[in-house]
């Protein structure tokens, strides 16, 4: 499979570019903490909190950033496909431009999300995951209701995206290991590119939930296919496959993928809560449960926490799991 325009015009990104997007962010996103995480066993596990972003998700840096592609004349409208997190970032920078946002989301989103949504001012039409997935892959909503901006496959997205790998390579420059859920690929390519860009030697390793590992797939099979995907709580990652104009960057940018379970999610979210003090939706904490599994290796390691936009009565439920009184805390002892 040859590159992707998308793809070509990524790896030829410049530190120049990831600054530019830095600063066209500037005005929307902060800058996250890396916070420490007690590991044990000589490892040093940071956490790259993009759920202290004002909206809760690193993707207000992908939202704010595409808008900005659009330069001095941009459109009246927008569309989007998303589960949540994505459309917010997109509706916060748009509608500060008096742009109209209209997001298609899927009907497995978590309702926290969707309400997140429509407060900041979107049109949400939700459809079942299928047909959701179909307008991901095609652009093709069947309305005439704006110009498309796609929450994976956008180069303001992905530089945008990248901006965490500026910040992990100042904050961090010994970091040997970097741990991203996956969803699309956006989110893993941006702050690859950004680090490969700056001269950081990190090995890269995705990871998905054991409910839907379309990138798994596509490393085993060397080419994207199409996979089950299961409903579980862990709402912010996982599809049916690989977006093949993502897969070029992917299959260079990415060194491994870690599968974990949803109880090690779980365990992950009330780890990160009890310990941290820290508020995780199900796919960023997959990235802590991922840092701690036996197969991840490295010294220092730091985790990209994505999102913490979590429905309060799943948190709830997840922090009243316990064993014998106490929460219970991936990879260390009860």
């Amino acid at each position: 499979m040859t590159d992707s325009k998308l793809a070509q015009a990524l790896f030829a990104a410049t530190d120049a570019e990831f600054r530019d997007a830095a600063a066209h962010i500037a005005a929307d996103a902060v800058r996250t903490p890396l916070l420490p995480f007690p590991a044990g066993n000589g490892r040093s596990i940071r956490l790259k909190c993009e759920n202290l972003q004002p909206l809760g998700s690193f993707k207000i840096r992908a939202g704010a950033s595409a808008v900005a592609m659009f330069g001095e004349g941009p459109p009246a409208a927008v569309a989007t496909a998303s589960a949540g997190n994505f459309a917010q970032g997109l509706t916060l920078a748009a509608r500060r431009r008096g742009m109209a946002v209209t997001v298609h989301a899927p009907e497995t989103a978590a309702r926290v999300k969707v309400a997140a949504m429509e407060a900041l001012g979107a049109r949400v039409v939700e459809h079942p995951f299928e047909r959701w997935w179909e307008i991901l892959s095609t652009r093709d909503t069947g309305a005439d209701d704006g110009a498309f901006v796609h929450p994976v496959a956008e180069r303001g997205v992905v530089l945008g995206n990248g901006t965490i790998g500026l910040e992990l390579a100042e904050d961090w420059p010994d970091l040997d290991t970097l741990v991203v859920p996956f969803g699309g690929g956006g989110l893993v390519s941006g702050i690859a590119l950004a680090l490969r860009v700056l001269g950081v030697p990190a090995r890269i390793i995705a990871c998905e939930a054991e409910t839907s590992t379309p990138l798994a797939a596509a490393f085993a099979a060397g080419h994207p296919v199409r996979v089950e995907r299961k409903p579980s709580f862990v709402d912010g990652i996982g599809s049916n496959s690989v977006l093949e104009e993502m897969w070029p960057l992917l299959r260079e940018l990415v060194d491994d993928v870690i599968v974990v379970s949803v109880a090690e999610i779980r365990t992950a979210v009330r780890a990160l809560a009890t310990q941290s003090h820290v508020v995780a939706e199900g796919a960023g904490a997959a990235a802590l449960a991922a840092a701690l599994s036996p197969t991840c290796g490295g010294h220092n390691v730091a985790a990209v926490i994505s999102g913490g936009n979590i429905d309060a009565a799943r948190l709830a439920e997840i922090l009243s799991e316990t064993e014998g009184g106490q929460a219970t805390s991936p990879g260390r002892p009860t």
